[in-house]
């Protein structure tokens, strides 16, 4: 006879009420709940109100731009954090940085941030989760312990994330208030200005849904700050980039809507035939991913507050290439 494990029925929600007060009105809700509720990260917070985990006077809000206003009552219900079924892999970290708050990596190409369709394992999670084991900060139940933000899987460089709750929720608004600098190294097409400023809205591109766009209506706004550094050959230039905000792919995006695409971007590489043909062979054996690096991060200590500055150099691939071009 077959007998099924018995049920455990999960522990329900906590639930909190919170009265707005006459100086809070008009403030978006998530970040009045944010403000009475420390523990929990604005982006958290932002996750239950669209799961509909927020009432306000007897109706359910799912925006989290709702305006409060003054003498309503506002309840959140949070669920308890669930166990995060991701397994301890060994991968290679190149640790620039660790304490007990902490760690700083200096993220290789081809791995990937955390879990998601397509990508079960073999991510920064599970090789996290190796090297930090249990202190690692699960916050929020979801599949991202640690993570406070995200390169993209073939973008190396410098990432921080945190290895408990605290140093999660500090580090997150850091990057909330863009409190946090970030610079970055591409190798793009064309002779680009000497610098500049791209701004512009990015949303889903209207004619590919695998892609992302500076859009007219919609979007969130953008800004990316640059510099050329110097000409490569007569076709490309090296070029350092600081972020103003910190949307997804957003300087793939701002640098291919302006025509000087990233070298080796499949998805944003837009059409440069006349340039991939003069050095094809060249270019082929070089590199094989978008030629952009996380080179500089700059944070205070979520704990002590101590100002905090990292470098790394480029890698490889992006050497060889810059070479290649130079030579072209």
């Amino acid at each position: 006879m077959n007998h099924k494990p018995p049920h455990i029925p999960e522990d329900p929600p906590s639930q909190y009420t919170y009265r707005v007060a006459t100086k809070d009105g008009g403030t978006r809700l998530d970040k009045f709940l944010s403000n009475q509720h420390t523990q929990i990260s604005r982006q958290r917070i932002k996750a239950l109100i669209l799961q509909g985990q927020v009432i306000v006077d007897g109706r359910t809000i799912d925006d989290a731009s709702y305006g409060v206003k003054p003498r309503e009552d506002i309840c959140i219900a949070i669920p308890p954090v669930k166990e995060i079924p991701i397994v301890a892999q060994s991968i290679p970290l190149n640790v620039l940085y660790e304490d007990n708050e902490i760690i700083v990596i200096n993220k290789q190409a081809g791995l990937v941030v955390h879990p998601a369709p397509g990508n079960p394992d073999l991510t920064l999670v599970n090789a996290l989760i190796f090297h930090c084991g249990k202190s690692l900060s699960g916050i929020g139940g979801d599949r991202r312990p640690g993570i406070v933000h995200r390169l993209d899987k073939d973008t190396s460089g410098i990432m921080v994330a945190a290895k408990n709750d605290s140093a999660h929720i500090t580090l997150t608004r850091a990057f909330e208030t863009r409190s946090i600098e970030r610079q970055y190294i591409a190798i793009v097409w064309g002779s680009i200005d000497k610098k500049g400023e791209f701004k512009g809205s990015i949303g889903r591109d209207p004619f590919n849904r695998k892609r992302l766009a500076v859009v007219q209506r919609g979007g969130k706004s953008a800004y990316t700050r640059f510099q050329c550094i110097r000409p490569l050959g007569h076709s490309a230039s090296l070029i350092k980039c600081n972020l103003g905000t910190g949307r997804t792919h957003q300087i793939r995006v701002h640098l291919s809507h302006a025509g000087y695409p990233i070298v080796g971007d499949s998805l944003y590489g837009g059409n440069r035939k006349q340039y991939i043909k003069r050095i094809t062979n060249k270019i082929g054996t070089s590199i094989s991913r978008q030629a952009l690096h996380a080179v500089s991060l700059g944070f205070k200590h979520p704990k002590t507050g101590r100002p905090l500055t990292f470098h790394t150099e480029l890698p490889h691939d992006m050497l060889e290439l810059i070479d290649d071009l130079e030579r072209s």
